[in-house]
């Protein structure tokens, strides 16, 4: 037997009438393998061809049998008619099955073919006309029927399921030939040596045809967004704080922002301790490497009976757990790394961070151990709470997000403290999108900066605008195992 595409020549030449239809002159053909075939010849303009896409009806197995032996009412109303004096109900199943039984015998009622008499059936119609099995053999020979309601009861019965076939309509091309002529693709220094070329057949570029798929990186949503966030924070004058500290001491992590010891938040089931080594050197100048004796003492002195108009938390305070290491639970405590080397020199100064952080965090659908957290702090004299506001309306405008509500919240290291919260309009409600405040003087003059310098700190997380902007409804389809590469390869830019 030839190969399909020559079939399809033959089969055009030696057609009655054109088009040639697919459905009638290749019935048994994969409608995938003729299109290949089909494109091929046109692509030579040998053929050229239409695509017909068509729902058709096509019979169940249930509905196969029913077309041959009969519905299941008709079945139902042939077995009461035998029985001369009336079908006793409960032999029903065993004359008529289990299956017919139970469908038929109410669709028999329905119809008025039987009815009941005590405990048996008896005929109450002098003849019927089997409906079910004609509309049947109508779909078995046209693949639809006439009367869409009936089409869609039979659906509904489960006899007939709707199949999407695709054909084809073919005529000749301007260069139809029953022979394939072989096309070659390249003009080689031979065929123009030996002049080969004149006798030759070149197959046409095809300018439309896809290159093929080159192989590349791509940047992940979160990173595309973390880069949007960036621009924002450079646009508005703030300089980058170096992260790559993702281990850091208590001291760092929780006492310096002015964390009890006490505090739930230092618990096993909230934060990740490190078990070798467990201990960290006491905290030293990192151009230096000289200890940050009077920093250390006042920390200890803060907490312990309280300083700088504080009472403080009075209670004794330990060494061993303020040099404790954990997994950093936020970026936090880069902030008051830089904030302790801003004393030095005290000015005005805005600094920002993007990088990732680590809680004990039961994971979910909208939670993971680690994630990335947003931060910015702006140091400078005489600042006040409703500068604070002000800002936080300019850079989430800049994100897009222009109504903003601000609600009272508790924070160890700031004071006041706010919640931020802004109008989702596609979600149509509110949703929290970060936490602010300014950093409390016991966590600032402690580090020597001076009163009047007053500090706004804020933060919120990454994945969550990155979420909302890409649609995922799921953290762990954009971190984790469950992340589809596809998705990142051809996810598109983002823009606030």
């Amino acid at each position: 037997m030839s190969d399909l595409p020559t079939q399809v020549l033959e089969s055009v030449a030696s057609a009655a009438s054109l088009p040639l239809l697919s459905s009638e002159a290749f019935p048994t053909v994969d409608p995938l393998h003729l299109k290949s075939a089909l494109a091929s010849l046109a692509s030579r303009e040998m053929i050229t061809y239409e695509t017909i896409d068509k729902e058709e009806a096509e019979l169940t197995d249930e509905a196969v049998g029913i077309v041959k032996d009969g519905s299941h009412e008709a079945k139902v109303y042939e077995a009461v008619c035998k029985s001369l004096d009336g079908l006793k109900i409960s032999e029903l199943a065993k004359v008529v099955g289990a299956s017919s039984a139970k469908i038929g015998q109410g669709k028999a009622f329905k119809e008025g073919w039987i009815k009941k008499d005590g405990d048996k059936l008896v005929k109450a119609a002098p003849s019927i006309k089997d409906v079910t099995r004609d509309n049947l053999r109508i779909i078995q020979s046209n693949h639809t029927h006439p009367d869409a309601a009936t089409l869609a009861d039979l659906k509904k019965r489960k006899l007939v399921s709707m199949v999407k076939r695709i054909s084809f309509k073919i005529n000749k091309g301007p260069r139809f030939a029953t022979q394939i002529i072989k096309e070659e693709t390249d003009l080689t220094a031979e065929m123009l040596a030996s002049g080969d070329w004149k006798s030759k057949t070149f197959k046409s570029y095809n300018f439309k045809a896809l290159g093929s798929p080159a192989n590349s990186g791509a940047l992940h949503p979160l990173m595309k967004v973390r880069h949007e966030f960036r621009q924002i924070f450079f646009e508005m004058g703030f300089e980058e704080m170096p992260t790559n500290r993702f281990v850091e001491s208590g001291f760092w992590n929780f006492d310096t922002l002015f964390v009890p010891q006490q505090h739930p938040a230092r618990d096993l089931q909230d934060t990740f301790y490190i078990s070798d080594p467990a201990r960290a050197d006491p905290p030293r100048d990192d151009a230096t490497g000289e200890p940050l004796t009077e920093y250390w003492s006042n920390v200890r002195e803060v907490h312990e009976n309280g300083k700088y108009g504080s009472l403080g938390y009075r209670y004794p305070w330990k060494a061993d757990e303020s040099l404790r290491l954990v997994l950093r639970t936020h970026t936090t405590a880069i902030s008051a790394n830089m904030l302790h080397k801003l004393a030095k020199n005290p000015k005005s100064a805005k600094y920002f961070s993007i990088d990732r952080v680590f809680r004990n965090e039961t994971v979910d659908a909208t939670h993971l151990a680690e994630f990335h957290q947003v931060e910015g702090v702006i140091a400078d004299y005489n600042l006040t709470l409703g500068d604070l506001i002000g800002f936080m309306q300019t850079f989430f405008a800049k994100m897009g997000v222009h109504d903003l509500r601000f609600k009272p919240a508790y924070n160890p290291y700031t004071e006041p403290s706010m919640e931020i919260f802004g109008y989702h309009k596609g979600l149509g409600k509110w949703v929290e999108i970060g936490n602010s405040g300014m950093f409390r003087p016991e966590m600032l003059e402690a580090m020597g900066l001076p009163k009047g310098m007053k500090v706004h700190g804020w933060g919120l997380s990454l994945e969550r605008p990155t979420m909302i902007r890409y649609a995922v409804s799921n953290i762990r389809e954009l971190l984790g195992h469950k992340v589809d590469l596809g998705f990142v390869k051809t996810n598109a830019a983002v823009r606030f």
